[in-house]
């Protein structure tokens, strides 16, 4: 499900006319196996390494890695193309609000609330401690 909305999300990228190409359709699942594996692998340390950037701009770094993860498969797919920053800027930006509005429509339902003013709970299990 997740290929299948990332794969909207670039097809919506290429279509809007922000400087994002793609030749084909299976260029179109080289850039989304790619970048599937890119928000898996490389994402996750670029995170942890730029984590007070991404504090000091409120979030905003988060669409800066995602737009060098644009730039990086536009270097190694053929097919792919993205103008610059500012396109691939504009091509996570889409990806990112595609899987926002597509999740909140795929999501469960979520479990029912207990009314306000009551809060019922399992009771406690008595938990074994060994202090030391």
């Amino acid at each position: 499900m997740r290929w299948a909305i990332l794969a909207l999300g670039v097809t919506l990228a290429t279509k809007l006319g922000i400087g994002i190409d793609c030749r084909d359709g299976a260029t179109l699942v080289a850039v989304v196996l790619l970048l599937s594996f890119f928000n898996a692998i490389l994402k996750p340390l670029l995170v942890l390494f730029t984590l007070p950037f991404i504090l000091l701009t409120l979030g905003f770094g988060m669409v800066v890695i995602n737009a060098l993860l644009f730039l990086l498969v536009d270097r190694l797919v053929e097919g792919f193309h993205v103008a610059g920053f500012w396109s691939a800027v504009g091509g996570a930006l889409v990806v990112s609000v595609t899987n926002l509005v597509l999740s909140i429509f795929t999501r469960g339902p979520r479990p029912p609330r207990p009314p306000p003013g009551r809060t019922e709970s399992a009771p406690a299990k008595p938990v074994d401690v060994i202090d030391i």
